[in-house]
């Protein structure tokens, strides 16, 4: 079984340190910050000019490096704050294990936000994204999170026997692992058998895209589903598992967790729509013994 709602969230939140404080500033805050700089420039640029250069001593000193350092540090919170984190890049802390053991608890990752604005994400990239709305987390309604991406607009996604498969063929997954209960151990290949996944298929109910986890005669009890999905009545879920797997429509794509049976996704809570995605992980740069760029294939 794939992990409960509020354990095993997939949640990706900016670093909690001082770093996780500056990413997370509001603009707001940016901009008194910059103004104070400009005030104190302003304050101190009369007297620096009137100071004779025989009297440049101490205190003059002292004036000229807080203006100059207004100066650098005006630029720097527009570099960083009103372009860098916006558009370019931005770091980011794992805080659950449903990545393992290509992203583990507490790596810092960097993401990549520019390449999504001329590029569409592809199968095997790890994204980070806002949720749909089924998948979000009311105690931690603004996190994103980070996954996966299995499936892009046109394929069908299916797990048959423990085994993913696009478009009818078995994909090999190298990157694929399984843990104990609790997520807290990692499972050796050999014993994937004791840890079956249950089945999955996407389904297209007129005109309603609905993901589908199914474990014998029974789809989307809970706590597999996410409760906009949930399904009580055995007769609805009879006839929604009577209908074939659906491509993933225009503009929207699939994301799972590595750890699969300790992950909380598009299994359970739908597919991620396009404008939700916000960039791609490129690197891990901490802790420094498993810095360098994750698997992505």
């Amino acid at each position: 079984m794939f992990g409960l709602p509020g354990i095993y969230l997939a949640q990706v939140s900016p670093t909690v340190e001082t770093i996780d404080r500056l990413a997370r500033t509001p603009m707001s805050q940016i901009l008194i910050f910059a103004g104070i700089c400009t005030l104190v420039r302003l304050a101190v640029s009369p007297t620096l000019a009137k100071t004779p250069p025989h009297r440049r001593g101490g205190s003059y000193k002292v004036l000229k490096f807080l203006n100059e350092s207004g100066d650098a540090l005006v630029y720097a919170a527009i570099l960083v704050f009103l372009l860098v984190r916006p558009f370019a890049i931005q770091t980011f802390t794992i805080p659950t294990p449903s990545m393992v053991d290509t992203l583990n608890v507490g790596d810092a990752i960097v993401a990549n936000k520019w390449v999504y604005r001329t590029a569409d994400p592809k199968v095997g990239e790890i994204v980070v994204f806002s949720p749909p709305a089924a998948g979000v987390d009311e105690r931690t309604p603004n996190a994103d999170y980070i996954k996966r991406c299995v499936g892009v607009p046109g394929e069908v996604i299916e797990i048959r026997d423990s085994k993913l498969y696009r478009n009818g063929v078995a994909v090999d997954e190298p990157y694929e692992m399984r843990t104990t209960q609790m997520a807290t151990q990692p499972v050796p290949k050999a014993n994937y058998g004791d840890y079956p996944l249950p089945d999955y298929k996407l389904v297209n109910d007129n005109g309603k895209y609905i993901p589908l986890t199914i474990m014998g005669d029974f789809a989307n009890a809970s706590p597999l589903t996410a409760p906009t999905y949930q399904i009580s009545d055995p007769a609805e879920m009879k006839r929604l598992m009577a209908l074939p797997p659906a491509a993933i429509p225009p503009g929207y794509y699939m994301m799972m967790g590595d750890n699969r049976n300790g992950s909380y996704d598009s299994r359970a809570w739908g597919l991620v729509p396009r404008e939700k995605i916000v960039g791609r992980c490129e690197i891990i740069w901490l802790p420094f013994s498993r810095a360098g760029r994750p698997k992505n294939d």
